[in-house]
């Protein structure tokens, strides 16, 4: 009898946590065991397993074959474990050196005839491997996944007779270089340009682009409320290297397809409104990220959000106001970063067309509220800007383009960079003594802020995100300070209109 070791990975969440698959081979009757809490697609390994081992050639044992994914308690999903167990089985039974087995971990599902298929989260697994100072090989489709992480060795393979003659040492895997990636800080999205009239959209996404504010755009159908929003990735900042690559791996986790280009840009979410609060927030009986952590560091952009159901929109307001979002299980506790702006549009009414001078609407006062109730005031609470927008004319849409996207970016990038300096992070995340140094109130500030929160029915929490709002708009204008003019401002772009 004879055992062997593989190294590998599992993906729980975010993380790539490390799983050791213990081949054992001894006599008996024949069979093949499987144990360590595999999921169905794990335990059938054992019969693609069994058929590569015997196409590329290789001997399946004749005896008692048992394999362990260890540790016991931890559950094991997908074909990842193909690979490794097939190495296993051939090292036990003296086919490969298993000294060569040592310093690698493998992943990849198995094919029939033995070549190799992609897997999902090959970014994790190949930063935990080098994290903990091992090679990593993987699928040659999932190579340059991998290889972006930019850290440790990392092989690719087409097939499991390569990776063998690997570790025989007849013909080594070359290491995957790194995939080009985009060129940093250029934009290839839609321009903001395109978007006709709307002053007063273009500002509040503007303000809410250089201070990572939440924004409401309200307003009939047409009036280009999504198309303010879709440009709104075009003004952030590009992702700094640990950020790219944090998003890029929570995209992994997820299983979304790589794309090299996309490095380093900020994420764009738009689920429909028929997702469920799983879909939106994560979960699952294993949980998994959800729209909010996909969104980490760019922008969530629910459309039609009083469609939206409604405990799926509450389940918003903890990383709304946390960053993050912690799932708990009977049997294990996840916590997912959910740092994100929130950008949402909606009509005035059921029918969509309230305000409109053409006297279109037919929605009762009770069908307007019935509508707008549907979105909880808790949740209100945590938009900063909230705008509405008019139908634009004939004469606005036929008139000439306004400023592009490279123009207000610019602005953009000063007042970020700006806030940075002074405080270290955008101005939508200041809080407690942070924003009593970096956003004090004059006497006259204070007052018209104390009047209109009576007036307005301002929460603490709305008071202090006006002042957020205010001290971004005094970033804009170039003022040290913030000013009645700016306060004025902030207080007109919040709330729900009447």
């Amino acid at each position: 009898m004879a055992m062997a070791t593989v190294l590998s990975r599992a993906q729980c969440g975010l993380d790539a946590l490390p799983v050791a698959v213990e081949a054992y081979v001894g006599g008996g009757l024949p069979g093949f065991s499987l144990v360590g809490l595999p999921a169905t697609a794990v335990r059938e390994s054992r019969d693609r397993v069994r058929a590569a081992l015997l196409t590329c050639g290789f001997d399946f044992p004749d005896g008692r074959v048992i394999v362990n994914l260890a540790p016991a308690d931890l559950p094991k999903e997908g074909g990842r474990f193909d690979l490794p167990i097939a190495l296993g089985v051939l090292a036990a039974s003296g086919q490969l050196p298993r000294k060569a087995l040592k310093a690698t971990e493998f992943l990849g599902e198995l094919s029939l005839n033995g070549d190799l298929r992609p897997v999902h989260a090959a970014l994790c697994a190949a930063i935990a491997a080098a994290r903990d100072g091992r090679d990593l090989v993987v699928p040659a489709a999932s190579a340059a996944e991998a290889a972006a992480a930019g850290q440790g060795e990392v092989r690719g393979a087409a097939s499991l007779l390569a990776v063998a003659a690997h570790l025989q040492g007849r013909q080594p895997l070359p290491a995957a270089p790194p995939p080009p990636r985009g060129r940093e800080g250029t934009h290839d999205g839609p321009d903001l340009a395109e978007v006709r009239g709307q002053l007063r959209g273009r500002r509040v996404l503007e303000l809410a682009a250089a201070g990572g504010h939440n924004l409401l755009f309200i307003g009939p159908p047409g009036t280009g409320k999504t198309m303010l929003a879709r440009r709104l990735p075009g003004l952030l900042p590009p992702l700094d290297a640990p950020t790219a690559l944090r998003v890029a791996a929570i995209a992994s986790a997820a299983g979304k397809p790589f794309r090299p280009e996309e490095w380093g840009r900020r994420p764009f979410r738009a689920p429909h409104h028929s997702a469920s609060s799983v879909a939106l927030a994560g979960g699952g009986a294993i949980p998994r990220p959800g729209e909010v952590t996909l969104a980490h560091h760019g922008v969530l952009f629910l459309d039609e959000l009083p469609e939206f159901r409604r405990d799926a929109l509450e389940s918003l307001r903890q990383p709304l106001e946390d960053g993050a979002l912690t799932i708990s299980r009977a049997a294990l506790q996840r916590t997912f970063p959910a740092r994100f702006m929130l950008v949402a549009a909606m009509n005035p009414c059921p029918c969509g067309h309230l305000g409109d001078p053409r006297g279109n609407c037919r929605c009762s006062a009770e069908a307007v509220r019935r509508y707008r109730a549907r979105i909880s005031g808790p949740l209100l609470d945590r938009v900063d800007l909230t705008v509405e927008l008019p139908r634009p004319t004939a004469a606005e849409l036929l008139g000439p383009p306004g400023e592009a996207t490279a123009a207000v970016r610019a602005r953009v990038l000063t007042v970020r960079a700006t806030s940075h300096e002074r405080q270290g992070c955008v101005n939508a995340r200041l809080e407690g003594r942070a924003l009593d140094a970096q956003a004090p109130l004059g006497a006259a500030e204070q007052d018209l802020l104390a009047r209109s929160a009576d007036r307005l029915g301002l929460s603490a929490r709305a008071q202090t995100r006006v002042r957020r709002v205010a001290r971004t708009i005094a970033d804009l204008a170039g003022a040290q300070h913030i000013g009645v003019q700016h306060l004025a401002e902030a207080l007109a772009s919040r709330g729900m209109p009447d």
